[in-house]
């Protein structure tokens, strides 16, 4: 892919979505899956790396282990993994990559298309099992995307862009209805109580991890939101809180080169040894050793 990079001081460097690979310069690609793909000549796909556009993996044949924000999953012939932009992942070297690939720029299709299909729910699995019939309507408005996506020759490109973004909406239709009935989605959708607390530690987990503070912010008493939130993820609210802060912890760690103390800062923790202390008793790891780990 492009030899490009965009890196934003001591941030995460992001790799952008390829638009000059893209059949006539447009904000999606879809393809076969095959070896040899990177986003920046530095980032093999097999170190961890991070991306600011969507990918979505159709599996032909497994079964494959790939990891997603420090979390690896495994998945086989007729899986899905919805990568989504911000998102760390890494390609298994062990594994072979066989099916269909499309990613997608933000801001290629509207806003309304956005919030129809969910495109940045983060809350859901990267992992997605369709069951037979699912599965064959995903496969047909993914082969007729791709089939519109390379005919560049019947249409002008106004109107081949515009073909393409109705096809990909049916497809993403179609696999965020998939995700949105997910179990995990599932017991989540069941309370709003649990979704405005989700929003909100994701807005401020890096300034606020006090459960309390969420519940007189959000309205509610704390053994409410204790019950919300166990009810939708099986977790204690401080547990939810923790895992948001130690995964952007993880994100930084391995994608900058911030000293230690600057990460504790970055996610909530002034002091360096209270920030190691957390890190540690949620890893088992330090650090330091965590990203030693990963270079």
């Amino acid at each position: 892919m492009a030899d490009r990079s965009i890196q934003g001081g001591d941030g995460i460097a992001t790799f952008p979505f390829p638009v000059e690979l893209s059949v006539g310069g447009v904000g999606m690609q879809v393809g076969p899956m095959g070896t040899g793909r990177t986003w920046h000549v530095d980032t093999p796909p097999e170190r961890v790396h991070r991306i600011d556009f969507h990918i979505v993996l159709l599996f032909g044949a497994g079964p494959v282990r790939h990891m997603v924000d420090f979390t690896e999953y495994e998945a086989t012939a007729g899986d899905l993994l919805w990568i989504r932009p911000g998102q760390v992942h890494r390609f298994s070297p062990s594994s072979e990559y066989r099916g269909t690939v499309l990613t997608m720029q933000p801001g290629f299709l509207p806003r309304s298309t956005v919030e129809a299909t969910g495109l940045y729910r983060y809350d859901l699995p990267p992992l997605l099992h369709p069951d037979t019939a699912q599965l064959a309507g995903l496969r047909a408005a993914l082969a007729h995307l791709r089939r519109e996506y390379e005919d560049t020759a019947t249409l002008p490109i106004s109107l081949h862009t515009a073909v393409l973004r109705h096809a990909l909406t049916a497809f993403l239709l179609r696999l965020a209805h998939l995700a949105a009935s997910s179990p995990q989605a599932l017991r989540q959708r069941s309370d709003s109580t649990f979704t405005l607390f989700r929003d909100a530690v994701e807005r401020d987990f890096a300034a606020n991890h006090s459960v309390s503070a969420y519940a007189d912010a959000l309205g509610y008493s704390r053994r409410t939101l204790v019950r919300a939130v166990r009810a939708a993820t099986g977790d204690t609210p401080k547990a939810f809180i923790d895992k948001r802060v130690v995964l952007e912890a993880k994100r930084l760690l391995a994608h900058t080169e911030l000293p230690i103390g600057r990460v504790g800062v970055a996610v909530g923790f002034p002091d360096a040894a209270n920030f190691s202390k957390f890190f540690h008793q949620h890893t088992e790891q330090t650090p330091a050793a965590f990203r030693a780990e990963l270079r």
